[in-house]
């Protein structure tokens, strides 16, 4: 399924986002369960976020790699990040159960490779995170698919936000 872009904007009701994430525990059955879910409750699209530990942070053991407080606290980015990603290989299930249920399923992207990967699955837009929106090349390289580019703001500066958004073409 497309977004329509005659469906999201001034004059249309809320495109509604089920936010899956990790929250699948790194269960394909939960990932496929919360599809359904979202359906039942008419969102329109699901997102995920893909990534591989190696493509997101380093293996390393140093403070700066350890969670400092909440639930994960204690753990190595690398441990979190392998235990809370969606498997790549999961991508082309998770988009024909969601093509399935008549919803669109799309992507947080960290770097190129997973742009890449959803691609040969014609995924329909990607998302960057807030923690990338001063990552240009990405935001550029999402753009080139002239795909839609849905990019959060976070905690970006006015200088940040206008950046990304001459780097995905908006301004």
């Amino acid at each position: 399924m497309k977004i329509a872009a005659n469906t999201i904007g001034p004059g249309y009701p809320p495109y509604i986002v089920g936010e899956i994430s990790c929250n699948h525990c790194g269960k394909l059955e939960t990932a496929l369960a919360l599809i359904a879910a979202a359906a039942r409750a008419e969102a329109d699209a699901v997102k995920f976020q893909a990534y591989t530990p190696d493509t997101i942070t380093l293996n390393c053991d140093k403070p700066d790699f350890i969670v400092k407080d909440g639930p994960w606290k204690g753990w190595r980015l690398y441990e979190l990040y392998t235990k809370t990603q969606t498997p790549l290989e999961w991508f082309p299930t998770l988009f024909k159960v969601a093509r399935e249920h008549g919803i669109t399923a799309f992507a947080s992207v960290f770097d190129r490779s997973s742009v890449d990967a959803l691609e040969k699955l014609d995924c329909p837009a990607y998302k960057i995170a807030s923690m990338e929106i001063t990552d240009t090349p990405l935001i550029q390289y999402a753009a080139s698919t002239g795909k839609p580019v849905i990019i959060s703001l976070g905690m970006a500066s006015v200088l940040e936000i206008a950046d990304a958004g001459e780097a995905a073409g908006a301004v």
